[in-house]
């Protein structure tokens, strides 16, 4: 089973990714952790490049290669080969996101940077997306708690946040059976339960789900 996390930043993917994982090891199933952008030695470069300040401007259309680039690697290196083993990949983040940020966010057109990136994947897509529905003020004030800094598509302004939040709800609105939308402003162990809940569905209608 592939699973994908997806929301804003500072949406909690992160911490719900690891719990799920934590729940799903736990009952014996053999589960890859993975993100991105990154997953690979090459997507972690590529991560370095599309994420840190100090690289100079980036295009529009570069950062959505990029991305695009270091998901093929992620897709054909680590994510295919660990569903080929049988295992449970949860990924942070997947297509939608570069649907989201660079096809609504950098107004590139959502259709042409899904395309690009079904193309990149070989036509490889998640069995569920989780999608973590966070406010774009409330998302900036989690992500610089502790005044932690911010990368280059973090520091974008709210109007730029809210164009992929929209993004994002829009992708779920046309495929609801292919996601769980959730409030994430919602108390984590609630989010993590109704995470956990649907995962428990799909697993059981593939005989695989463990006590």
């Amino acid at each position: 089973m592939f699973i994908a996390f997806e929301g804003g930043d500072g949406a909690g993917k992160s911490t719900q990714t690891g719990l799920l994982c934590q729940e799903l090891t736990r009952r014996g199933l053999t589960v890859l952790a993975t993100r991105e952008p990154g997953g690979t030695q090459i997507g972690e470069k590529l991560r370095s490049l599309v994420l840190d300040h100090g690289h100079g401007a980036i295009d529009a259309r570069t950062e959505a290669l990029l991305f695009a680039a270091s998901r093929a690697a992620h897709a054909e290196q680590v994510i295919r080969p660990a569903l080929e083993r049988g295992e449970v990949v949860v990924t942070d983040r997947y297509i939608d996101s570069s649907v989201a940020y660079q096809g609504a966010g950098r107004s590139l057109g959502t259709g042409d940077v899904k395309a690009l990136n079904g193309w990149a994947t070989n036509g490889l897509w998640p069995d569920l997306t989780v999608l973590l529905d966070v406010h774009p003020a409330h998302g900036r004030h989690r992500r610089t708690a502790g005044a932690a800094a911010e990368d280059r598509l973090e520091s974008e302004p709210d109007e730029f946040h809210q164009r992929i939040r929209n993004a994002f709800l829009d992708l779920a609105a046309a495929a609801p059976e292919s996601y769980l939308v959730l409030d994430a402003h919602s108390p984590v162990d609630q989010l993590a339960a109704a995470i956990l809940e649907r995962v428990e569905q799909l697993l059981a209608g593939r005989g695989s789900v463990a006590q």
